[in-house]
């Protein structure tokens, strides 16, 4: 038996998780509302849903207060890469702080529960290896990153108060490095720079010796693991690691793109940016036990679609690298 269809709520529902979150919505027989004030959202990325008979676009930024009526929220909404998020620090600060507040507001006055799309970000540069949620983080307040930093570590504080003070239901979740389709071009991330530059043949840039890792999720996998969270037990509000464990170094990910794309790129070294974290890897014991989620997708096999995505972007000014930093 199908489910209800319900009205909900993706602030940064123009971006790279929340259009792909609002097409899997949709395919479940929900109506959409897509907010999304195009900071760093982008509107091809939801151009295909905006005839869909059960798909609004609102523009609008989160920051200010918002009077619509939905079922339930999910809050994507803030610049994700250290490209954008440092180019206007303190908007990032406020949209994850102030959008917290407006969004949460929303939810208690609609009784509508709430999810919160943190960031493996929390951890900073890890002392310990896997990170678990029961890990406080290392993080430097006072960065050129911490505006994102801490102000999804604000936004977790401010989920979890309004849950204890005044019932809100609340899911919150902490997103490691995901790619796949419809990722910005020039967003600064290590998978979109090294697929950009290796279709042009360019050097693939590499920032310091190349041994730091990451462990990057697949966007259908992410969604599906974002998805469980919401409908699972009430009584169950994390916050909960949602990642691929499998853990790459940024060579070991420079030289499958190479391959996948048969380029021609040379590998070149730059400077380590301030505050990079050495290492990212998800202890995801709490999600395969709450919510039954594991990813499926390995590395090479989300590359593949990614790369083809890329390919199609004709525009060869959209597909300008920046600094790989992610």
């Amino acid at each position: 038996m199908r489910p209800l269809a319900k009205r909900i709520l993706i602030a940064g529902g123009a971006g790279f998780l929340g259009s792909h979150l609002a097409d899997r919505l949709l395919a479940q027989g929900h109506d959409v509302l897509c907010v999304d004030n195009l900071f760093t959202g982008r509107k091809d990325n939801i151009r295909h849903l905006l005839a869909h008979p059960n798909f609004e676009f609102l523009r609008h930024d989160i920051t200010m207060p918002l009077y619509v009526e939905v079922d339930e929220i999910y809050n994507l909404a803030c610049p994700a890469s250290p490209v954008h998020y440092q180019r206007d620090p303190v908007q990032t600060t406020k949209t994850s702080v102030m959008g917290a507040i407006n969004l949460l507001g929303l939810a208690k006055r609609l009784g509508a529960p709430i999810l919160q799309a943190s960031t493996s970000e929390v951890y900073g540069d890890p002392e310990i290896h896997p990170q678990p949620e029961s890990y406080w983080g290392k993080v430097n307040p006072i960065g050129v990153r911490s505006c994102y930093d801490e102000g999804k570590r604000v936004a977790e504080t401010l989920f979890f108060d309004y849950h204890r003070q005044h019932g809100v239901a609340i899911k919150v979740m902490r997103i490691f490095n995901t790619y796949g389709p419809r990722m910005d071009p020039s967003d600064g991330r290590v998978v979109s720079n090294f697929i950009v530059q290796a279709l042009r043949g360019d050097d693939i840039t590499i920032y310091g010796d190349g041994a730091q890792t990451r462990s990057f999720c697949y966007v259908d996998d992410l969604l599906d693991g974002m998805v469980r969270l919401m409908n699972s037990d009430p009584a169950f509000l994390g916050p909960v690691n949602i990642g691929n464990p499998g853990e790459f170094t940024m060579l070991e990910l420079a030289e499958q793109v190479i391959a996948l794309t048969n380029s021609s790129s040379k590998i070149v070294h730059r400077p380590l940016p301030s505050d990079d974290p050495r290492q990212r890897q998800p202890d995801i014991t709490l999600a395969t036990r709450e919510l039954g989620w594991r990813p499926t997708i390995a590395l090479a096999d989300g590359l593949v679609p990614t790369i083809e995505y890329f390919r199609t972007l004709a525009d060869s000014d959209a597909v300008t690298p920046a600094h790989p930093v992610r």
